[in-house]
């Protein structure tokens, strides 16, 4: 008796699980569907991909741009797309297998890795493009400021690219001896924010107050800002 009690409680245990996940699933089935991009963590290498809501084998149907393959070439195994537990979106082969799980980062914003080639990033198309102005419209020289409005350098960012995802930057002229010291040479957006590192590997990141202005974080009683010129 106590064992058909039991089994009759987990089994009800799994109702209300089952319960629970569905409405969640289709939600997020619901919000996939349209055009995203596929890309590298700071754009480098794009794609488009539509998911659809129409049935595709064990999953939902997709389309990949032409240029997909060259610019990824692991999108060559993905025939379609689903929704996994509460909120994993898969990227799946013919079989049903993963080519990439994504988990939401941030709202339209998902990130998935691959091993042994690192993280990417699926985000609505039309945030990804807006986004490629913003990186378009920090191209050039900026000078980095204390809280008090006192310039202490004057720095260069290029679209030249330097390794994976990280782009150029040069220092101009005689600056302060803190940023003579770490010296960036590379920079990139990710997530919002401005990061600068240096060649031993050292990472400064920066927010954005307006268009014009990025602050260091965290924040601290003598800040650090960029300034665009």
């Amino acid at each position: 008796m106590m064992m058909l009690r039991v089994a009759a409680l987990l089994v009800a245990a799994m109702l209300v699980a089952t319960t629970d996940v569905a409405p969640a699933q289709d939600a997020l089935k619901k919000d996939m569907v349209g055009q995203w991009e596929l890309s590298t963590t700071e754009r480098s290498k794009t794609c488009v991909v539509t998911l659809k809501p129409d049935a595709a084998g064990q999953g939902s149907k997709l389309e990949l741009e032409p240029a997909c393959k060259a610019a990824l070439p692991f999108t060559k195994d993905i025939t379609a797309w689903s929704v996994k537990g509460l909120d994993i979106v898969r990227l799946q082969d013919a079989t049903g297998e993963a080519v990439i799980d994504f988990t939401e980062v941030e709202a339209g914003i998902f990130e998935g890795l691959r091993q042994g080639e690192g993280v990417y990033i699926l985000q609505n198309l039309a945030a990804a493009r807006s986004m490629a102005k913003s990186m378009d419209q920090m191209i050039g020289d900026w000078a980095m400021v204390r809280g008090n409005g006192q310039p202490i350098c004057s720095l260069v960012l290029t679209n030249t690219e330097s390794g994976p995802d990280n782009f150029q930057v040069f220092i101009k002229g005689k600056c302060d001896p803190a940023i003579a010291q770490f010296a960036p040479t590379q920079w990139r957006l990710e997530r919002g924010q401005m990061i600068l590192m240096s060649k031993t590997g050292d990472i400064w990141q920066f927010e954005a107050d307006d268009n014009a202005q990025w602050r260091r974080v965290p924040d601290t009683a003598d800040p650090l800002i960029m300034l665009r010129q």
